[in-house]
């Protein structure tokens, strides 16, 4: 039976927030930790920028493979249920990523990984938006703070295992275990999902209409965050000249400042209309980037990572707002369809950059990214809802 039958009040809203909160913490975390490790990832086998871009496009493959079996579990199983399980199997394929003897069978996990990672996002989302209808209050926005902050967090343990010595396996086996471990203690709530035994498969669907350019404007951003995920470490230490140890904290002072910008959605969106705030952070995000491509400095690099959370934090938040406000399309056909290009652009982001820095370089790859930054200002009136 659904939990949506208790009393609402602080106590109880806060529990369950912090339940889904956890599972969104873990998930980003986890992606945080395998992040943190690429370039040794990347040295100890020996890979070329293309030959990565190649292993993370399987990690793109296995999600987008998982998403429609994952919709299909969570409507016979529970969201809330599911994404618990798959929480474990995440953690475990990010432990088995670092017992890969080689490049075959690190694409073989990395397929896996992407797998239970892109499967938990869209089983934490449903459990989110179940847990939003029951509060009767906006709590999306902090959920993906909290993937942020989760990714940020497991970023900084890669900075920390490198300082302290630690492998691969210690570090992976340490942080994701630990991470997994205080995740699951708080996302024990009581909360039991609505099950469906008649569903049948979900079946991805593109948006059509004017909600195709919303879907390519959360593409525009989440492209961004897949790529500095995957390759924000690479750039400072092969580009900027960081020292491998303090690699990661780019990825650290990007996510950072996406958590402090989601967290203040509400009142910034209470101020200005969707689509001028898109427009604005748009601006910020190419400008953020460009100052880091072109800075002399890592600190201005950091500083133009930061510019860059900014800029993306509230447009997928706004993108899944207006579609499902859309007035000619079902709600949940509307956010399935942003979602697909949206959570696409997530994970294909890394792998197109691997294949344009071999191409080019990894400065031009960088770059191209500030100009994506740039669209979504130009897309930002998408967010407008016909009346």
């Amino acid at each position: 039976m659904t939990d949506t039958t208790e009393q609402i009040t602080s106590g109880t809203r806060g529990r369950h927030w912090r339940a889904v909160a956890s599972m969104f913490a873990l998930n980003g975390a986890l992606f945080g930790v395998w992040a943190s490790r690429i370039p040794a990832i990347k040295d100890l086998h020996d890979l070329s920028h293309s030959q990565l871009g190649g292993l993370l496009l399987l990690l793109a493959a296995g999600a987008i493979v998982a998403f429609p079996v994952a919709g299909w579990l969570s409507d016979r199983r529970g969201a809330a249920q599911v994404t618990r399980i798959l929480g474990v199997l995440n953690a475990l394929a990010l432990f088995a990523l670092a017992m890969a003897p080689g490049p075959v069978m690190l694409g073989v996990v990395l397929l896996a990984f992407g797998a239970f990672h892109g499967a938990m996002d869209v089983t934490m989302n449903g459990w989110g938006a179940e847990v939003e209808r029951w509060a009767k209050r906006p709590q999306m926005s902090t959920y993906h703070a909290m993937w942020s902050l989760g990714a940020g967090v497991g970023a900084g343990t890669g900075y920390l295992a490198i300082t302290l010595g630690f492998g691969l396996f210690m570090h992976f086996l340490m942080a994701g275990g630990g991470l997994l471990f205080v995740a699951l203690l708080f996302s024990q709530d009581g909360w039991v999902s609505k099950v469906n035994a008649d569903a049948r498969e979900s079946v991805f669907s593109l948006p059509k209409g004017a909600l195709i350019l919303v879907g390519l404007l959360a593409m525009c951003a989440s492209m961004g965050e897949g790529a500095m995920a995957d390759w924000s470490a690479i750039y400072l230490r092969d580009e900027a000249g960081m020292r491998e140890p303090w690699s990661p904290i780019g990825f650290a002072v990007f996510s950072a400042a996406m958590v402090v910008t989601r967290l203040s959605g509400g009142l910034i969106t209470r101020l200005a209309a969707p689509h001028k705030v898109a427009r604005v952070c748009g601006l910020i995000g190419g400008g953020g980037m460009v100052l880091a491509v072109l800075s002399p400095s890592v600190w201005g690099t950091l500083v133009g990572f930061g510019l860059f959370g900014i800029g993306l934090a509230l447009i997928f938040p706004l993108a899944f707002s207006r579609a499902a406000n859309d007035p000619d399309t079902p709600q949940g056909q509307a956010l399935a369809g942003v979602a697909t290009l949206g959570y696409g652009g997530i994970l294909l982001g890394p792998p197109v950059m691997g294949f344009i820095a071999s191409a080019t370089s990894l400065t031009v790859s960088f770059a191209v990214l500030a100009a994506m930054a740039l669209m979504i200002t130009v897309l930002a009136g998408a967010l407008k809802v016909p009346d």
